[in-house]
């Protein structure tokens, strides 16, 4: 079998997103080929290179997101016209209705979103690309026209030239994959099955495969990307965009998500969190597989397996230092464990990354500082000061796993998170977690671990003392928490779930092929369902047949043998 997968800022880039959970698939996977079809996010992640890649990965095509050169493509008179008609369907599917997702949105603008996406698709395929004609200024006047047209969003009919420049320069970002070369017959229209590693951009090429080719898709989810785009389109440079890009942005995201879910045959929340955003956001729930990420429970068996041996005065918090891990709530909780419990540490073990993680873990060390102002100034190492600032890879901490090792109690003080793969990490070690109740933790958790609300210090104080008092429970909940994630969590529990789910998709949406003879007629059986199989099971030094893979080699004769013989 020949899986396209699709990926976004992703694998097999090194610094790429949801890179590791690919990674063990593609590995895990070796009686499969597989061909990579990646988009890159920015230069810098292309200077970095790719993983090594196993030999089951027959080629990889990437493309970048960051830039887009002209392609050359010059549309002439019918070319521009047949343009104009499809971005105007695509602008006006825009202005009507609310970004509220899928299921406010009326069956016929659905529709004509993806007329016109299949519509601007297939010119790009005529002509060579859309790069110029998405950046023209037709493009623009189409926005404009859509946002003034009857039953427009109140929103978008006050839109500006600015902000229709905005929405323009970020739909060609958007649709670049329509100009891909990847939609040949020997490109994305030869594998059997599209994986889309996300939703959004990611999955874009495998709707053109399945539209050009009929290619069935499956579409995986741990952090659903619409409900990743509502939430960054609150913060940050995107807070300060007008409502009128805002708005236009959220509707193309909600139709694109509702069209991805309209024409995958399979689609994979990593999660009953994601799930339901997925539900909400119009995929059919007869379609939804739920499949947990995996982890690699080797690197934690050490620490899972061997009698707790961490500090029993001793608080562990691991991840990367950002606003939404609330580390203020959990210092201000910490100052009021101290009160109760006064031998009691907090190991802060993680990094920032950026501008804004470089100044949130500053605050931090200052917090830390004014809440303990007798006792050191939040920067000095353990021992010096209840809380410590640290990082994987010194003396103290050589591993993540000894990370989680040196205390009792792992914390987690989030106030977002989707799938919380350091609560995993802390199972997989034995610890007794104290978590609080956002994205998956409580489906993660299932009953191993104490929950309490976001943005309760207090709470989160007394659920953090309850375990430091009673080492039995700690032991308890650590070899439960264990065990689940085991059962639920490893990589080879989400390699099986795939394999499974992939020959499940090809038996029911195989790629129909014509494979034409050398007169051009049709041959009969000219793709068998073996074509794609590798060939490492014929013996060493075996001839190569037509197709370049080794021949089969016949066994020993098999003797017939009566019914009733048989049946003795």
């Amino acid at each position: 079998m020949r899986i396209g997968l699709l990926t976004e800022g992703g694998y097999p880039y090194v610094s790429g997103d949801a890179g590791l959970w690919c990674d063990r698939l593609v590995r895990g996977l070796g009686q499969h080929e597989f061909d990579i079809y990646a988009l890159s996010r920015s230069e810098q992640q292309e200077d970095e290179g790719w993983v090594p890649l196993p030999p089951q990965v027959s080629r990889v095509r990437t493309a970048p997101l960051w830039s887009a050169e002209d392609d050359g493509a010059v549309l002439g008179r019918r070319a521009r016209r047949r343009f104009a008609e499809c971005y105007g369907e695509l602008a006006l599917a825009l202005c009507a209705g609310g970004p509220e997702g899928a299921e406010g949105v009326h069956a016929a603008e659905a529709d004509r979103f993806s007329s016109a996406l299949y519509g601007l698709a297939e010119l790009a395929r005529d002509e060579g690309g859309l790069v110029g004609a998405l950046r023209s200024e037709g493009a623009v006047r189409a926005l404009e026209r859509a946002c003034h047209a009857p039953g427009a969003l109140r929103t978008a009919r006050d839109a500006r030239v600015p902000d229709l420049l905005t929405v323009a320069t970020h739909l060609e970002s958007a649709l670049r994959p329509l100009s891909l070369d990847w939609y040949e017959e020997d490109g994305l229209g030869a594998v059997d099955v599209c994986h889309a590693a996300s939703g959004g951009t990611a999955a874009l090429p495998g709707l053109l495969a399945g539209h050009f080719f009929g290619v069935p898709l499956v579409v995986t989810e741990y952090g659903v990307r619409l409900r990743t785009h509502y939430l960054t389109s609150g913060a940050g440079t995107a807070a300060t965009a007008a409502p009128a890009v805002r708005a236009l942005l959220a509707a193309f995201q909600s139709r694109l998500a509702a069209e991805v879910y309209r024409r995958a045959v399979c689609i994979t929340p990593g999660n009953a969190h994601a799930r339901r955003w997925q539900e909400r956001c119009g995929a059919d729930r007869a379609k939804l597989r739920t499949v947990y990420p995996g982890m690699d429970a080797t690197r934690f068996a050490e620490a899972g397996e061997s009698p707790e041996c961490g500090d029993p005065d001793t608080l562990v918090w691991v991840g990367r230092v950002e606003p939404a891990k609330d580390l203020v709530s959990l210092l201000h909780a910490f100052a009021e464990v101290r009160r109760e419990e006064p031998k009691t540490r907090l190991r802060i073990v993680g990094t920032a990354t950026g501008a804004e993680g470089e100044a949130y873990l500053g605050h931090c060390r200052a917090l830390a500082a004014q809440l303990f102002p007798d006792e050191a100034d939040g920067l000095h190492a353990m021992g010096d000061n209840p809380v410590s600032f640290e990082e994987i890879g010194g003396p103290e901490l050589p591993t993540l796993a000894d990370a989680y090792a040196s205390g009792a109690v792992t914390v987690l003080s989030s106030v977002v998170e989707g799938f919380p793969v350091g609560l995993v990490e802390a199972m997989l070690c034995g610890r007794a977690t104290v978590s609080t109740d956002v994205g998956a933790v409580v489906e993660v958790i299932g009953g191993t671990g104490l929950v309490v609300p976001p943005r309760n210090p207090r709470a989160l104080a007394e659920a953090c003392v309850a375990l430091l008092r009673d080492p039995e429970r700690r032991a308890r909940l650590g070899a439960a928490a264990r065990a689940r994630a085991l059962e639920l969590f490893t990589v080879e529990q989400n390699v099986a779930a795939f394999h499974g789910i992939y020959l499940e998709v090809v038996s029911r949406c195989p790629v129909n092929r014509v494979v034409l003879d050398d007169t051009g007629e049709p041959l009969p059986f000219g793709v068998p369902a073996e074509a794609h199989v590798p060939g490492r099971w014929a013996a060493p030094g075996a001839p190569l047949g037509s197709g370049g893979d080794p021949a089969w080699t016949p066994g020993p004769p098999v003797r017939a043998m009566p019914a009733g013989e048989a049946a003795r």
